[in-house]
């Protein structure tokens, strides 16, 4: 049985389904929340970046007598086309969440219209007046 909110979303999706299918909307209404996870790890490296240039490779091991492994050594000695590549890499990341994310949303939309659409067929909209009194017999 369609309910009246099952109604008033089938009306709603009929209206907004091709906008909303559209790339541009797509990639747009998602950059929010892609932003929401992105921005802290573009902002980590771009403070380390401008506020501490050197940061990987002024370590204090050197001053210390404390033996370190060789991979320790290759990671303080990070250059900065690595940190360019995890800036775009993460870009990346944000615009793929993006898109995929509202992708997502919009196929479980429809998904969701089309079974309303489905039940509709099968049984028409039945509306439920005030007048009629529904009784419920409760066993305890």
């Amino acid at each position: 049985m369609i309910t009246d909110k099952d109604r008033k979303f089938i009306i709603y999706w009929e209206e907004v389904r091709e906008r909303e299918s559209s790339f541009k909307h797509k990639m747009l209404s998602g950059l929010p929340m892609a932003l929401m996870f992105g921005l802290p790890i573009l902002l980590f490296f771009g403070v380390v970046k401008i506020f501490f240039p050197a940061w990987f490779t002024t370590a204090s091991h050197k001053q210390t007598e404390i033996p370190l492994p060789e991979w320790s050594a290759k990671f303080m000695k990070l250059s900065s086309g690595d940190i360019t590549a995890t800036f775009i890499a993460v870009v990346i990341v944000i615009l793929f969440f993006s898109y995929f994310r509202m992708q997502y949303k919009w196929e479980m939309n429809e998904q969701l219209y089309k079974e309303l659409k489905s039940k509709e067929k099968k049984q028409p909209v039945q509306h439920c007046s005030p007048s009629s009194s529904l009784n419920f017999k409760l066993s305890i």
